[in-house]
């Protein structure tokens, strides 16, 4: 199966957003700790027109610690931006996001010249959660579904700060499959453009090849199974997913198992590493039985 989930309000996002770079000092990116080259939308890199940029790395209790810091290092190569892991409900990380925003324009953030701050980001990465926090209050919508902001926002904070909250944005030509099924697999992509059992079974896959010490942990194995498929019924079989005759229900099994993961229940996991070789990424792919269709949809353009 090949993954493709673009919502029609993106693409006027991508415009709201392009014409808001002309008035903001300052983008906050919020990244998925857990997957942060796959969360990072490139269309966004092409309007940020050199403006300073921090990129959040959010959920980052629920990522390797390891991985996160190699993460971290990488982004911080890239002139004029930052990178800082945080939890986005967590009051004293999120100031140390203010005073870096305060330290990145330091012309700005008096009375009546507040820093205006443009928080962007896919889908279901925590935005809403984070803006919420700065605000000390319920302003943005949020939910545990993707594509819950729908449009901007201008939301003033009480710290010399002015947030403009944009809708979460992805991309229409889906060419990086592997990066696709990552972000299925962390819950950024809508339910209706997946197959959980597909899904399940390229997370099966990765825990295998990365972390089987805890799929075993977790999932009481002595030994792991010799497929991604087996290994989710293995999962299914722990957790009770059983149908009538003591066949595991497999559709089930792999959508527990994917709520298991993005809650952490399996331990702290991050599903990529700066500097993958792309053989490597189509290797596991194979591993997981998918077998991906070359896609042909024409990417936005992105407005001047």
């Amino acid at each position: 199966m090949t993954i493709r989930w673009y919502p029609g309000h993106m693409s006027k996002a991508l415009e709201q957003i392009s014409e808001l770079v002309r008035k903001i000092d300052l983008i906050i990116e919020v990244l998925d700790a857990r997957l942060p080259y796959s969360s990072s939308n490139h269309l966004l890199e092409q309007v940020r027109r050199n403006k300073p940029c921090i990129k959040v790395l959010n959920k980052n209790d629920l990522a390797d610690p390891a991985v996160t810091r190699a993460w971290v290092q990488h982004f911080q190569k890239s002139a004029g931006v930052r990178a800082l892991p945080l939890v986005a409900k967590n009051i004293p990380e999120t100031k140390s996001l203010v005073k870096l925003c305060k330290q990145l324009v330091p012309q700005r953030g008096n009375p009546g010249y507040p820093i205006r701050t443009m928080v962007v980001g896919i889908p279901n990465v925590g935005k809403s959660t984070l803006i919420n926090t700065l605000a000390g209050r319920s302003i943005a919508k949020v939910g545990d579904r993707p594509a819950v902001t729908m449009r901007p926002q201008q939301i003033p904070l009480n710290n010399g700060i002015l947030i403009f909250d944009t809708p979460g944005l992805l991309w229409p030509a889906m060419d990086d499959q592997g990066g696709a099924y990552r972000l299925a697999t962390s819950g950024a992509i809508g339910a209706n453009a997946l197959d959980y059992t597909n899904v399940g079974i390229f997370a099966a896959a990765y825990m295998m090849r990365r972390y089987p010490e805890l799929l075993k942990e977790r999932y009481k194995l002595a030994e792991l199974p010799a497929t991604p498929h087996e290994v989710v019924e293995a999962v299914g079989r722990c957790l009770g997913c059983i149908m009538s005759g003591g066949v595991v229900d497999v559709h089930r099994a792999a959508e527990t198992f994917l709520r298991e993961l993005r809650a952490g229940k399996a331990g702290r996991i991050s599903f990529e590493e700066p500097g993958t070789p792309d053989d490597v990424e189509a290797e596991l792919l194979r591993f997981a039985g998918i077998e991906v269709r070359e896609q042909h949809q024409q990417a936005p353009t992105v407005p001047e």
